[in-house]
């Protein structure tokens, strides 16, 4: 699988590790004017979210503020944001950033921390006396509310209903909340949501909130689906799996609301979302701003509602569950490895066990477990050389996915992405793929990349061929030759996915328009070169020919070749004639504005 490079200038991480936290200075003032009030925003057994709100509560301005409290021994603050925090044993203290330490009579500023443990702040001090907001200690948070009911579906609106939840000082509202986003305060234990698309599912939540304004756990959730429209999954039972790379909502501004957009949404069945990394021989989430943080607008989301500051979880996973949301038959699997991330693999292999472990806790973060049905495994490449070389043995991706099997059951998909190397002792020889296979649901057998300007001089050859033909470069590297290899041995038919690149993979310097050509050098491309989205090439570089089922094109100095739905279309119906399981492709940006390689490949399926 290509890993594509990020473009993430600019960006400023919001959670700060401690290491980086600047020392604080004494406080500057007396508390008799101010309060502190704290609340656990969010719980996740092993950790939790606070929040603290400072609020000046006399008749002068407040300059500066220094928050301090005690932790039980086990509990501690793992990374801050919109305060400076350090600690001193179990002591914590947090002070204002240069920003926000002035505050006028009547205003009030919060700031946040991840922790770990599960213990509750005591002896709370603002600016060196009291904190008079009676939330720490004395002040429990509120209970769950009741499960909401709905009643009086329409194709736009639902009536919702729960039970009072109770407080020790009293309940001030509640929060009703879809899939996960807050579209609502009330004080009443009803609520009707309206603006909603006909023929989509929901699932609502609600959490109340008590006069200190502390926020307690959220109710059981209730799934409801409008009336009218329809979200009816592809026709057929094959996989249509694509890939969604966490990296394209920079450079690409590509978004998970694209896959509605395009229309593309409703002709898969699976998403890939690549990539997590592989670190320590663990399972860990990559960019964390890209996956659960970035604040997406009403007209950029998949539910048409604004993501705000304080809701449990945003970016690419929460939009993720929104598009479950309207689109229920889509399976999502969390995909790890990839051309940049498979070194990690060999220190995992040696311990399956604790590897599988580690990449289920993250599949089931408790903030986003409901967005993730599986996950998949790219490494590239076992027992063999990609980025780097691994030498951990024919017998350690059987391991690995044999670990990950049994740790996460049968209700789970567990995937891999594997080599399409069909050559005599080539990477599928190195591996043990048959065996693995028992623990496996499908591959998706990376059948492009056979040739490219990584080849600088050439011969010109195309990148996908689905079959041998007359002057290949190298024997076995083609679709046909690798599924049939995989075949023999073990690997049923239906537990194998055809690879399509969204892109094609060019030279410059070639004057010979047939294949087999010489060149200079890699064509230009405009985030890698040598390599172009189908969607800039079908006009910039039209289709003059096809060679082995694939397309390719000679314009000026410069020789490309990819695939088109005409040799889509071909390439499923010999999926089809193959038994396959179905087909899969990366990724989802290259495709046109309205879906067209999607479409041919759903149809084609079909």
């Amino acid at each position: 699988m290509r890993f594509g490079l990020r473009c993430t200038a600019g960006l400023t991480t919001l959670l700060l590790p401690l290491a980086t936290l600047v020392g604080l200075a004494s406080p500057a003032q007396a508390a008799t004017s101010a309060t502190a009030t704290y609340a656990k925003t969010q719980d996740w057994g092993t950790g939790f979210e606070g929040r603290w709100t400072v609020k000046n509560t006399g008749t002068t301005s407040i300059s500066s503020w220094t928050v301090e409290w005690d932790f039980p021994s086990g509990t501690s603050v793992t990374s801050a944001w919109d305060a400076d925090v350090t600690s001193g044993g179990t002591h914590w203290t947090a002070k204002n950033k240069s920003w926000n330490g002035t505050l006028a009579p009547g205003a009030a500023v919060s700031f946040g921390f991840n922790g770990a443990g599960s213990g509750s702040p005591a002896n709370c001090k603002l600016n060196g006396g009291s904190c008079d907001g009676g939330s720490v200690p004395g002040d429990n948070a509120p209970s769950a509310p009741g499960t909401p009911t709905a009643s009086g579906v329409t194709n736009t609106s639902v009536k919702l209903g729960w039970g009072a939840a109770t407080d020790d000082k009293g309940i001030k509202n509640y929060d009703v909340l879809r899939g996960g986003t807050k579209v609502a305060t009330v004080t009443a234990t009803t609520y009707t949501d309206t603006g909603l698309t006909a023929g989509t599912d929901y699932s609502y939540t609600v959490r109340a909130r008590d006069t200190a304004d502390q926020t307690g756990p959220v109710s059981g959730a209730v799934a409801v689906r409008t009336t009218g429209g329809t979200t009816d999954p592809p026709p057929g039972n094959k996989v249509k799996l694509g890939y969604f790379t966490e990296w394209g909502v920079y450079g690409r501004n590509y978004h998970v609301k694209n896959l509605v957009t395009s229309g593309s949404a409703s002709k898969i069945t699976h998403i890939n979302y690549a990539f997590g990394n592989v670190k320590d021989g663990k399972c860990v989430v990559d960019d964390t701003y890209a996956a659960y943080d970035k604040a997406y607008t009403a007209d950029q989301s998949v539910s048409g509602v604004a993501d705000t500051w304080d809701q449990p979880l945003r970016g690419n996973f929460n939009q993720l569950r929104q598009l479950k949301a309207k689109y229920p038959h889509i399976k999502v699997l969390y995909s790890f490895g990839g051309w940049t991330y498979s070194g990690g693999f060999a220190q995992a292999a040696a311990n399956p066990a604790a590897f599988a472990a580690s990449c289920k806790a993250v599949v089931e973060d408790p903030r986003w477990a409901d967005v993730f049905d599986g996950i998949d495994i790219d490494w590239e490449y076992p027992n063999a050389c990609g980025l780097t070389c691994d030498t951990s043995g024919p017998a350690a991706f059987k391991n690995l996915m044999s670990g990950l099997r049994s740790t996460f059951g049968a209700n789970y998909l567990v995937t891999a992405a594997i080599t399409a190397d069909g050559s005599s002792g080539g990477k599928i020889d190195a591996a043990d793929y048959g065996g693995a296979s028992a623990h496996l649901d499908w591959y998706n057998v990376m059948t492009y990349d056979y040739f490219g300007a990584f080849d600088a001089d050439g011969p010109t050859a195309p990148h996908s061929p689905l079959t041998s033909y007359a002057g290949i470069p190298a024997a076995g590297f083609n679709s046909a030759d690798a599924i049939a290899k995989l075949k023999a041995k073990g690997v049923p038919a239906a537990k194998l996915l055809l690879g399509i690149g969204f892109y094609g993979r060019g030279w410059t310097g070639v004057t010979q328009s047939a294949p087999g050509g010489t060149a200079t050098g890699a064509a230009p491309g405009t985030y890698e070169a040598g390599i172009e989205d189908y969607k800039v090439l079908k006009s910039s570089c039209p289709a003059t020919g096809t060679i082995a089922g694939t397309a390719y094109a000679h314009c000026g100095n410069n020789w490309w070749s990819y695939d088109t739905p005409a040799t889509i279309a071909g390439k499923m119906t010999w999926a089809r004639n193959q038994a396959l399981g179905g087909a899969f492709f990366w990724e989802f940006s290259g495709d046109t504005s309205n879906g067209e390689l999607v479409s041919a490949i759903s149809g084609g399926l079909a």
